[in-house]
């Protein structure tokens, strides 16, 4: 019994160490969800000043910051982000790039120049392309291209006859 009354009697420096951890977290991650932690840690210091029993103040805590991190959160989020600048970089920006088959491109390699002038190590899912063909990048598995070919396909045969005839 002596030892709850003791916690409860300096529960607000855990409750102020928790906070500053939460703060520290917060700054190296920039994602707002330890910010409310530690704000919903504020709130269960705040009800431990005002004499409220230990399992009170968890409550407390937990309550206000799982509704911060439900509400308050996400438009945080979207107003951080929303002058993002949206194109595209790195791998992502490679995805559906054209080229030209420098080797022929098979299932176990072959090279592909890219239009933005890079040569990459190319592979197909199915069948060969060789050298000349233009391709489309379908997506890129570490450093390898996958490509498919970027070249129209024959249209099927139009049964229909010529009205001019």
């Amino acid at each position: 019994m002596e030892l709850i009354q003791t916690v409860e009697q300096w529960a607000w420096i855990g409750w102020l160490v928790l906070i500053l951890v939460f703060l520290v977290i917060e700054i190296l991650t920039l994602d707002f969800t330890f910010l409310m932690l530690s704000i919903g840690g504020l709130a269960g210091l705040g009800a431990d000043l005002l004499g409220a029993p230990i399992w009170l103040q968890v409550i407390i805590a937990g309550v206000v910051a799982a509704i911060l991190v439900l509400f308050l959160r996400p438009p945080l989020l979207r107003r951080l982000r929303r002058g993002e600048d949206p194109t595209l970089s790195n791998v992502a920006a490679l995805v559906d790039l054209t080229g030209t088959v420098v080797s022929t491109v098979g299932a176990h390699g072959g090279q592909v120049k890219l239009v933005n002038g890079d040569i990459w190590t190319a592979r197909v899912e199915i069948g060969e392309l060789e050298p000349g063909t233009r391709v489309r990048v379908s997506r890129i598995d570490g450093a390898t291209a996958i490509v498919r070919s970027a070249e129209p396909t024959d249209p099927p045969a139009i049964a229909a006859e010529d009205p001019r005839a």
